[in-house]
């Protein structure tokens, strides 16, 4: 998924990247990266990319709606050592029902997989207390760059 510069087809969509520094803080005593922090990594690139696609998160609140996530599961591959950077690709796809699902690549500065995490998410109607159906087209609605989220030629009322 990570491994080819620039935009990569993927199942729904482009793949959004970003790289963020290695922190000394986000060490365990081992010397390498813990895993909360792999998390956090992965958390950052799905937000940049909700972002980028012209998205504010006060567009969805205004809605009475909010992000949720039901799942993240992570596959360390490889150490990931600090005084460097990470490269985290997001993949958004989008099915029928009401939830979403990003597949995130972290790659050392090297290139080497050092993670892989996947999540799956949906949107909450905050007054319902409920999972919204086809949450594809609420952020189809808001986003001016929805190929980033995965939404490229989604009509929303799948």
């Amino acid at each position: 998924m990570c491994q080819t510069p620039g935009p990569v087809a993927g199942q729904d969509g482009p793949v959004f990247r970003i790289k963020l520094p290695v922190r000394v803080d986000d060490l365990d005593t081992n010397g390498h990266v813990r895993g909360p922090a792999y998390l956090g990594y992965a958390d950052h690139a799905r937000w940049e990319c909700v972002w980028a696609a012209g998205i504010d998160p006060a567009q969805l609140r205004a809605r009475n709606l909010g992000p949720v996530n039901l799942r993240t599961t992570i596959e360390f591959h490889r150490e990931l050592f600090p005084h460097g950077l990470v490269e985290v690709c997001s993949e958004f796809h989008w099915g029928e029902g009401k939830t979403s699902r990003v597949v995130q690549e972290l790659r050392s500065a090297e290139g080497t997989l050092v993670a892989t995490v996947e999540s799956v998410s949906g949107l909450l109607d905050l007054t319902e207390r409920r999972l919204v159906a086809d949450p594809s087209r609420y952020w189809l609605e808001l986003a001016t760059r929805p190929e980033l989220l995965g939404l490229s030629g989604r009509d929303g009322g799948e």
